[in-house]
C-alpha cells in the first residue's frame, strides 16, 4: 500500500523511521531512567499489540518499541495517554499544555507533542550506589518539567559522582553530583587509608602528616568524589548535608567534530542548576532566531560564543556563595578533516536575530 507519510511530523511525535517503509519505532520517555515497574505493562501491551513483540532500551534510557506500522500510530498514541500522564504529569509535574513555556494545549489522545528536548538520562545515584553523592532521578524529574515539552533540542546526562558513569562529559548539559567533605580530626586514627585511596583513584589532594598523625588537604584540586568518606574506618571524613553539582557543557558525539565537554559551573547548588536550565530555551531561541531546529547544544554555544552563552544562561540566577563559574572555555575537538572549519564566508553560521532585508 502506497502511503504519503510526513516523516518530520512523526519524528516530532516521538516515532522514528525504520529501514522498512511504513514501519516505525516509538520512543517512550523515562526521565532519569527510573520508572515504576507497573509501567512495563503498558510497554508490553504496545509491543505485543502493535509492535513486533520486542522493545529496545534506547541509548538515552527510553523504551523503544519496535515494529509499529504507520496505520497503527493513532491507536498507539491514544493508548499512551495513561503512560504520559503517569510519568510526565503525576511523577514529574510537567504541564503538558505548555510547549517552551507557551500555552498550546495538549491532546492526550495524540501522544507526545514534541521530541525537541531528549530524555534525561541518569545513573542510579545515591539511591543505591555506594559512590553516589546525590539522588539523580529525583533531580531528573525536577528538570523534566523545565525542559519538556519543547521544540528546542537539548541532551542532559546526570551522574551521581565524579566517576561519571553516565558520561556527563559527552552531552549538551552534563550534571555531576559532588560532595563537600568535612574532616573530623578527633575521630581520625591516622591510618592513612583515605590518602592512599585519593592517591590511587582520585586527585592526590590528601596527605598523612607523619608528625601529627592527621590528614592535610589541598582543597584546590578536590573533585568532591567522596571516596575518603567511603573508605574511612573511623568516620573521620563525612559528606556535608548540602548537595552540590558540577555542570559540564558542550560535549558531543557525531560525525563532524566530536569532543568532550568543559566545566561551566562547580559547587553549584540544586537551585542554581535548575535556575540556569530555565534559561536554556531563551538561549536556544536567541541563537536560532526563534526558529527551532535539530542542533546540539555545543553547536549553539559555538555559534554564540561562550561569553554570550554565559550572559544569557546566568541572567536572573542567584549563585550560591560556593559556586564557581568558568571565566572562559577553551575547546578541543576532533576534526576528521583538517580544513573542516575553513570555508567561504557565505557558509559561516550566524547567531541571534537576523536583520530582514
Amino acid at each position: 500500500m502506497n502511503q504519503d507519510i510526513n516523516i518530520k511530523t512523526l519524528q516530532k511525535n516521538c516515532f522514528r523511521q525504520s529501514k522498512v517503509p511504513g514501519v516505525f519505532l516509538l520512543q517512550m520517555r523515562v526521565p532519569g531512567g527510573y520508572v515504576s515497574a507497573e509501567m512495563l505493562e503498558i510497554v508490553k501491551h504496545i509491543s505485543e499489540t502493535w509492535g513486533d513483540g520486542n522493545f529496545h532500551f534506547g541509548t538515552r534510557q527510553t523504551f523503544d518499541v519496535c515494529g509499529i506500522k504507520y496505520q497503527d500510530v493513532p491507536a498507539v498514541n491514544e493508548y499512551l495517554e495513561k503512560y504520559i500522564k503517569s510519568v510526565e504529569e503525576d511523577v514529574c509535574g510537567v504541564d503538558m499544555d505548555l510547549i517552551a513555556g507557551e500555552k498550546v494545549g495538549w491532546n492526550p489522545k495524540a501522544g507526545y507533542p514534541t521530541i525537541g528536548a531528549r530524555n534525561i538520562t541518569a545513573c542510579i545515584g545515591n539511591y543505591h550506589c555506594v559512590c553516589g553523592n546525590v539522588n539523580t532521578f529525583e533531580l531528573a524529574r525536577k528538570i523534566e518539567g523545565i525542559i519538556f515539552p519543547s521544540h528546542y533540542h537539548i541532551k542532559i546526562n546526570i551522574s551521581g559522582c565524579p566517576n561519571d558513569c553516565n558520561k556527563a562529559h559527552l552531552c549538551d548539559f552534563g550534571i555531576i553530583g559532588v560532595a563537600e567533605m568535612e574532616y573530623h580530626p578527633d575521630r581520625c586514627i591516622g591510618c592513612g587509608l583515605c590518602a592512599r585511596t585519593c592517591e590511587k583513584g582520585s586527585t592526590r589532594v590528601l596527605t598523612l602528616n607523619e608528625e601529627t598523625g592527621k590528614i592535610e588537604k589541598d582543597t584546590c584540586c578536590c573533585v568532591g568524589c567522596g571516596e575518603c568518606a567511603r573508605v574511612c574506618p573511623a568516620s573521620a571524613w563525612t559528606r556535608k548535608e548540602e548537595k552540590y553539582y558540577r555542570v559540564i557543557i558542550g560535549g558531543r558525539t557525531g560525525r563532524q567534530t566530536p569532543r568532550t565537554g568543559k566545566m561551566f559551573l562547580n559547587w553549584a547548588s540544586e537551585d542554581v542548576v535548575l535556575s540556569v536550565l530555565k534559561n536554556w530555551q531563551n538561549f536556544s531561541a536567541w541563537v536560532m532566531n526563534y526558529k527551532p531546529e535539530y542542533l546540539h547544544g555545543g553547536h549553539l554555544i559555538d555559534r554564540a560564543g561562550y561569553k554570550k552563552f554565559k550572559e544569557i544562561m546566568l541572567e536572573g540566577v542567584k549563585l550560591n556563595p560556593e559556586c564557581l563559574v568558568a571565566e572562559d572555555i577553551y575547546w578541543h575537538e576532533t576534526e576528521y578533516r583538517s580544513n573542516f572549519n575553513v570555508k567561504p564566508l557565505s557558509l559561516h553560521h550566524t547567531a541571534g536575530p537576523q536583520d530582514k532585508k
